[in-house]
């Protein structure tokens, strides 16, 4: 694709609308915007960062970008794992930091309204002081809510409550020509023509740039229990899990793990898992407003698990309990990012993750290369990576591998993924790193389909130009 480079009369522009201040225009100072949290190692610096405070001077900025033909990059904290928010093709990245107002919590619709640059942290910290909840946990707690839309993250409570893509009522966005529209609002019903709130939900930047957004909300639950339990093989931990579901619980989250990434987690941060024993844990968070409730519902699954040869069950019923085992989970990506080549999150029918785990075992053996592999078994998203070590005894052992081995391996995870009727990825997006993967399991006429979609929001093709396509 041909773009034009930004000239000075178009800088001088640019700080005509949004002050000399909010440009950045030295790259020593652009490189927290060259590169997101993926394992990519690139660096994509942009011409030009552009930080608006407003949805006009948003517009404004597109006007010119549109009309000079230059690409344009969103990015909120550059939290994302695909490359969705990296300027690969240089231009302008448009940085939402200064659009991070929480503008309304509204208690009787139960809704906040956002910018999009606010960080799901200091929505959490707001709607706690109105006994408000907002479920969605993609994991970054700094990501902020233009990315997590644009991504439709999701996280570990999507069991229950699904992704942020049930929880948006109201989008105000800017197309590249520059023209401000909302659609949605505060109501819950809509049948009012084609949702083009759903289809701007996980557009990644690609159609148009989102302003501030209406979120729904829920009561801040009374009681939230975490529940561990240990087995000794994955097939009795799965059947746990489906067993609780058709017994009609339905908890926040149910995740699966095993302990060598326990292990390196726990190390990671010096901190110690409270089960020992067993190969495998579930867990599982649990809700309710009610004591008794919960209650029943933790002897529930204390009864189905050991029916299924559980080793251990505990139960952590109050908040310093749930951090530490909730912090050695979650930062099991952190733990083994030094040594991760590749990071996976296909995501399958929860019913084949037996299916998928056994395959990946024999793609360990065929290599010998550590594969973890952990996640969402409640929903059936998979995170697999890909290490060039291993963890043993509270040590790493490096090994080498050749370009083209890794790719292989990448190959077959992804075939593996697409055999047992998965999708490419389950919450964190396609951006630039997943393109020739996306193309693999989607039909090429609903490609074409999503690319002529494309051309009606974005006929110059300026909006994140070389992502999911």
């Amino acid at each position: 694709m041909n773009y034009n480079k930004i000239t000075d009369a178009i800088i001088e522009k640019f700080s005509s609308i949004v002050g000399n201040e909010n440009l950045i225009l030295t790259p020593e100072k652009m490189f927290d915007y060259a590169h997101d949290e993926s394992l990519n190692k690139d660096l994509y610096y942009p011409e030009l960062v552009v930080k608006p405070k407003s949805v006009l001077e948003l517009s404004e900025i597109l006007k010119i970008c549109n009309s000079k033909r230059i690409p344009v990059t969103a990015r909120g904290a550059g939290t994302g794992l695909s490359g969705g928010a990296v300027p690969i093709y240089k231009g302008v990245l448009i940085s939402f930091e200064n659009m991070n107002r929480i503008i309304e919590i509204d208690e009787e619709n139960m809704t906040a309204k956002v910018e999009s640059g606010v960080r799901l942290i200091d929505l959490y910290k707001k709607t706690e002081s109105y006994n408000l909840f907002f479920p969605p946990h993609p994991g970054d707690e700094s990501a902020t809510f233009g990315g997590m839309i644009a991504t439709n993250a999701s996280g570990s409570r999507t069991l229950k409550y699904g992704s942020i893509r049930n929880f948006v009522r109201e989008i105000e966005f800017v197309l590249p020509d520059g023209t401000i529209l909302k659609t949605g609002g505060k109501f819950i019903k809509n049948s009012t023509g084609y949702n083009l709130l759903n289809l701007l939900i996980g557009s990644e930047g690609t159609l148009a740039l989102f302003t501030n957004v209406t979120l729904s909300l829920m009561p801040l639950p009374n009681f939230i229990w975490t529940i561990i339990v240990s087995f000794s093989n994955f097939q009795s931990l799965a059947k746990t899990t489906f067993q609780i579901l058709k017994n009609g619980v339905l908890p926040l989250a149910a995740e699966f793990i095993d302990k060598k990434v326990i292990n390196v987690s726990a190390n990671y941060l010096n901190k110690s898992f409270p089960i020992k024993n067993g190969e495998f844990f579930l867990i599982i968070m649990l809700d309710s407003n009610f004591e008794s409730e919960i209650l029943n519902l933790a002897e529930i699954i204390n009864k189905i698990a050991l029916d299924n040869n559980a080793i251990e069950v505990l139960i952590a019923d109050t908040k310093k309990k749930q951090e530490e085992v909730m912090q050695i989970r979650s930062n099991s990506y952190e733990a083994l990012k030094k040594y991760m080549i590749e990071a996976f999150d296909i995501s399958l029918p929860r019913n084949v993750v037996i299916n998928y785990l056994e395959k990946i075992g024999k793609l360990e053996q065929k290599y010998n290369i550590w594969l973890p592999t952990y996640g969402h078994i409640g929903d059936g998203n998979v995170h697999t990576h890909i290490m060039k070590a291993d963890f043993s005894n509270g040590t790493w052992y490096e090994k080498d591998f050749t370009k083209s081995e890794i790719e292989f391996i990448k190959d077959e995870i992804y075939n593996i993924g697409k055999e047992l009727g998965g999708i490419v990825s389950g919450e964190h997006g396609i951006g630039f790193l997943k393109k020739k993967y996306f193309k693999i399991y989607l039909n090429e006429n609903l490609i074409n389909l999503m690319k002529s979609i494309k051309l009606i929001f974005d006929p110059n093709l300026i909006l994140n130009p070389g992502k999911i396509f």
